[in-house]
């Protein structure tokens, strides 16, 4: 079991950066100039071949998503729509998020970029990032003159 340091700065700021529009600051923009609203929860996994990067998007149509990888940053991002409100249903409280979102994660440099995918099942969007071969490296011995 790994022990992380917990640092409750950087826990606020994470928390005022996920639900900006909440705590009366601007809302973030997306690169396109849009703004978003939230951002899905997710968990980052290793295993010997891949890294897997798992987003709860229930209620998000594979069709709204778009991942991109780009500089060595994967990019998640889309949109949560808001069903119309039935004229015989009268909502007391709404909990779940509605709008654009967007996350980005820096990846590091041994990927194999060109076979990144991604799957949605169960309102959970999976992303595999495979790892490039290791490059087996020889002891090179350099004479000193």
């Amino acid at each position: 079991m790994n022990l992380t340091r917990w640092e409750p700065f950087e826990a606020m700021d994470a928390m005022f950066s996920r639900f900006p529009g909440f705590f009366g600051f601007t809302r973030p923009r997306l690169e396109t100039g849009e703004y978003f609203d939230w951002s899905p929860a997710v968990d980052i996994s290793e295993t010997g071949e891949e890294y897997l990067i798992r987003a709860a998007l229930p209620a998000v149509n594979k069709e709204d998503v778009e991942v991109t990888f780009e500089n060595g940053v994967l990019t998640l991002s889309g949109a949560r729509l808001q069903k119309e409100e039935q004229k015989d249903e009268k909502f007391h409280k709404v909990e779940n998020y509605y709008g654009n979102f967007s996350r980005s994660f820096a990846l590091p440099d041994v990927i194999d970029a060109d076979s990144i995918r991604a799957e949605s099942r169960d309102g959970v969007l999976t992303i595999h990032v495979p790892k490039a071969q290791a490059e087996v490296r020889k002891l090179t011995t350099i004479k000193v003159q």
